[in-house]
């Protein structure tokens, strides 16, 4: 077996990065980068550094967040708005190949830092700043989160509760989707032009503007026909009983999700719905309903064991424990790689990177706060 050594290096090797960003979406970017072989610096303000190292649970010296997202890295705490500190960095941005900021639009420029400031030192730079509403636009000052962008872009209103309020979703989509993933897409494709015209350029990562992309099938209806999807009413928002959430015996629940009739088909066979209660094109609450009743006959484990040879796109809802524990993602070896500090381990975030991509080392820390400092040279307190 080949050994980690004996592995080609990763593509992105000898890429310079400086990372100003801070929670989610610039760090996530950055974490993608440097598990493709590129040279992260996380720029932290003094004297806490990033707001997410306090974060609970603790691990080690800081939070487990900031730890699933700040491996391999390095950081360097230094006060932005300090002179003799910010042209200490200046060497550093004059040599970096990629700068991701997510300040709000504007606030760069003031600390001597913006695109044009930097692009006069360093043409070749790819500048990729990660805002909620983009650079310009009558909204593009205004403070938001994840929510308020999944609601500003009629996701939100899409999703709909037993009372028929909209439901808080359980992932951060517009900061994930709509912000780590479009920057890392958008850098790559920009250093990509940079090698044939030797010129970098400033990327506009709007979080809000990127998650229409999500309502495809609403878009195409509406513009095309004027029929704006309605919550609960569609195929995929609840419309459908073959795109739907039942309720098991022990109050668990399966997703169902067989849309195409031979799936349907095999779903009905398998749950022993009888011929005369499948036509859902005549009367959906029906087929709903007798499904329901189907399924609330036997609980989880009996539905598991059974949906287990049926190819009927048909799952248990699993909690996130149990999804960490499943054999079939272990056999992918999703969490295989780990993250270190000081004696304590566990295992490090999946990221959609090929596996022939990613840098082979399996173990790798988090950066303790300013350790450029330290390795660098710079004095501890001034950073210069």
């Amino acid at each position: 077996m080949a050994s980690d050594s004996d592995a080609p290096a990763p593509p992105l090797t000898g890429l310079r990065v400086l990372d100003f960003g801070t929670l989610l979406p610039g760090p996530l970017a950055s974490l993608l980068l440097a598990e493709a072989g590129a040279t992260v610096l996380k720029v932290e303000r003094p004297p806490a550094g990033d707001e997410m190292r306090g974060y609970v649970p603790a691990f080690g010296a800081a939070s487990a967040n900031f730890a699933l997202l700040n491996r391999g890295k390095t950081s360097v705490c230094i006060d932005l708005k300090d002179d003799a500190q910010r042209a200490a960095l200046m060497p550093l941005v004059e040599s970096a190949d990629v700068l991701i900021e997510q300040f709000r639009p504007g606030a760069m420029a003031r600390l001597g830092l913006g695109y044009e400031e930097v692009r006069a030192l360093n043409p070749r730079i790819v500048y990729c700043s990660i805002t909620g509403y983009g650079q310009h636009g009558p909204r593009a000052a205004r403070a938001g989160h994840d929510l308020n962008y999944l609601a500003e872009t009629g996701l939100l209103g899409l999703t709909r509760g037993a009372d028929g309020a909209p439901v808080l979703p359980p992932t951060l989509a517009a900061d994930i989707a709509g912000g780590a993933w479009p920057a890392v897409m958008n850098v790559l494709l920009a250093l990509r032009r940079r090698d044939a015209t030797g010129h970098g350029c400033h990327l506009d990562v709007a979080m809000s503007d990127h998650l229409f992309a999500f309502a495809y099938w609403g878009l195409a209806n509406g513009f095309a026909a004027g029929q704006w999807p309605r919550p609960g009413a569609e195929l995929v928002t609840g419309g459908s009983p073959r795109y739907a959430i039942y309720r098991t015996a022990d109050e668990r629940f399966v997703a169902a999700a067989p849309l195409e009739d031979r799936f349907w088909a095999g779903f009905c066979d398998a749950i022993g719905l009888p011929a005369g209660q499948r036509d859902d094109a005549r009367d959906p609450e029906g087929v709903r309903a007798a499904v329901a009743a189907r399924i609330a006959a036997r609980t989880a484990a009996q539905w598991r064991a059974v949906f287990a040879d049926v190819d009927a796109c048909a799952s248990v809802v699993a909690s996130l424990e149990e999804a960490v524990a499943d054999p079939a993602f272990a056999q992918r070896a999703l969490f295989a790689r780990e993250v270190a500090h000081r004696g304590a381990r566990m295992p490090a975030l999946p990221l959609p990177l090929d596996e022939g991509l990613r840098d082979a080392r399996r173990v790798r820390d988090y950066p303790n706060l300013g350790e450029y400092a330290a390795a660098h040279g710079w004095p501890q307190g001034g950073q210069r």
